[in-house]
């Protein structure tokens, strides 16, 4: 087949092993003979090298016609990325007509699978043809954007001294309370412990203590910069049962009366940072996709190998035209020493080599889709949040696809569409601590419907989530995100909080015996993939 598009050049230049810088894949498709400049620029590279570079396309432009070798063929001596790798067109098309035009419906928690579902929850019939060819993506990589906010790798400068934890609740006060000061008359708790008796107040701080009282009342102790006052919130006030769903640490704002004495507030209303109901997000210009990926476990014996080579299949066929960015929320690996036994389940036992096997799958990848990723709790980086960026080592080894690597969590522009992408660790424990109803692993969206309530990534520190003190807190969502990216969980959900598309992306992992021990049963072999220019998502099957 004729290598007339930049796709079909990045598809055969990873049929044989090798990756491409996006200029090297222009100028092959540029070329008057693609074929065999694609073939004479490989063989510039080396047999040793694992990228094709513009400066190897550019040597074998300037060195004229003449000196030309036979393109490159199936009997090229390169190595191939996996031996069991399929991709043959007519491969393909028989598994995408068996697993990839369905979705799993979102309101239902059997893991039941439809027809492509979107945010919306209107159906659209499965996607045809397109299958028996080679992707036709062909958007200028001129018109792309995407740039990182609040990536820490590098600035890390806690040492775990007392004051460093100061600094950080202190931030995150300042932050969230700037949020909350325009809605109540805030006073802060020095000076509202000198008010007098049956006076209005308004306090804004952070949760310190949560108790009920003997009556079944609910005292919640604030504290701000200046000390901490108790705020006594009646069983039958209509918002009471909110109570139920605060967090250690959270910040909140509360209005109330003093009592006679003004030694505590009766709390008339309350009031969290959350996301205005009036928020439009941002969308792209262009008719343009991301594939939203998370926990990948490269290294375990349950890594769904035959998922993943289908899914990177799918990204060089037509129905995948137009996905030119893949988000990946953490986890490419298994790790090792994560958890109880885990080396009876690992099939590599090396962690380099987990990544180094990452990386081979990586190269399945068509090479001019752009890539993002974080760090999760199974990666080699500090367990404590923020996490940074993987560190030179491990980046040399991810580079073949020219990865951008943020720390988690990162703010990820695409398009002019602000994505939040956070490992979410802390949804165990929002999900722990929460009543099923607002937070659970067969509905992962809504614990993240919490974090965005409360401005928060991860608010209550004390618990499994370890926090590391810096001189901010990078937890805190200080602008809304159009999209919340999260992953960790292994369960896939999704779903609009004020107009924010919150995903959580599963997983391509079947279930360990450690997650049977736990009752964890995965959503594997997923990939939601959303439009940039509307929100909406649809979600793709590959197991």
């Amino acid at each position: 087949m004729p290598l007339e598009t930049p796709t079909r050049i990045v598809r055969e230049l990873a049929r044989h092993g090798y990756n491409a810088e996006r200029e090297a894949v222009t100028l092959i498709a540029g070329a008057a003979d693609p074929e065999t400049t694609l073939a004479r620029a490989i063989e510039h590279a080396g047999a040793d090298a694992f990228r094709v570079t513009a400066a190897d396309v550019r040597a074998v432009l300037d060195s004229g016609p003449n000196a030309t070798d036979a393109p490159i063929s199936a009997s090229s001596t390169a190595a191939t990325p996996s031996d069991t790798t399929t991709t043959d067109a007519d491969a393909l098309s028989e598994s995408e007509s068996a697993s990839t035009d369905r979705s799993l419906d979102p309101s239902s928690s059997t893991g039941e699978t439809k027809a492509e579902t979107t945010t919306s929850g209107q159906s659209s019939p499965p996607e045809t043809g397109g299958s028996n060819s080679s992707s036709g993506r062909q958007s200028d990589p001129s018109l792309r954007s995407l740039s990182i906010t609040n990536d820490m790798t590098g600035q890390s400068t806690g040492t775990g001294e007392y004051g460093d934890f100061v600094k950080v609740f202190k931030d995150r006060y300042e932050k969230l309370s700037r949020q909350l000061r325009g809605r109540v008359n805030h006073r802060p708790a020095e000076a509202i412990q000198s008010m007098p008796g049956g006076s209005d107040a308004a306090m804004v701080g952070l949760v310190n203590d949560i108790r009920s009282t003997a009556s079944g009342h609910w005292l919640i102790e604030l504290e701000d910069t200046t000390g901490t006052f108790p705020c006594l919130v009646m069983k039958d006030r209509k918002f009471a049962s909110a109570v139920d769903e605060l967090l250690m640490d959270e910040c909140i704002a509360v209005e109330g009366t003093l009592a006679d004495d003004s030694g505590i507030m009766f709390v008339d209303s309350m009031h969290w940072p959350d996301v205005p109901r009036t928020h439009k997000p941002n969308t792209a210009d262009r008719h343009v996709q991301a594939a939203l990926i998370s926990d990948v476990h490269v290294g375990s014996q349950e890594f769904m190998a035959g998922a993943w080579h289908r899914f990177a299949d799918w990204l060089h066929t037509d129905a995948a035209e137009h996905v030119e960015y893949i988000l990946i929320a953490g986890d490419m690996v298994e790790g090792v020493g994560v958890y109880p036994n885990q080396d009876e389940e690992l099939d590599i036992v090396d962690i380099y080599d987990q990544y180094e096997q990452f990386s081979e799958y990586l190269k399945e990848v068509p090479g001019d889709i752009e890539i993002v990723m974080i760090p999760g709790n199974h990666d080699a980086v500090r367990l404590a949040e923020p996490q940074p960026g993987f560190d030179e080592e491990l980046r040399d080894i991810m580079s073949v696809h020219d990865a951008r690597i943020t720390s988690n969590p990162s703010t990820v522009t695409v398009e002019g569409v602000n994505v939040l992408m956070y490992h979410g660790v802390s949804l165990d424990e929002v999900i722990a601590e929460l009543p099923s109803e607002s937070a659970s692993y067969d509905e992962p969206h809504k614990a993240m419907y919490q974090l965005l309530k409360k401005r928060h990534v991860a608010p209550q520190y004390g618990g499994h989530t370890r926090l590391a003190p810096e001189e901010q807190d990078y937890l805190v969502m200080k602008e809304v995100p159009d999209i919340f990216h999260t992953g960790h969980v292994h369960k896939l959900g999704w779903g609009k909080y004020h107009n924010v598309l919150a995903v959580n992306s599963g997983c391509w992992q079947a279930q360990t015996d450690f997650q049977k021990s736990v009752n964890i049963d995965p959503d594997a072999g997923y990939a939601p993939i959303v439009d940039l220019d509307t929100l909406d998502m649809t979600v793709r099957k590959f197991s």
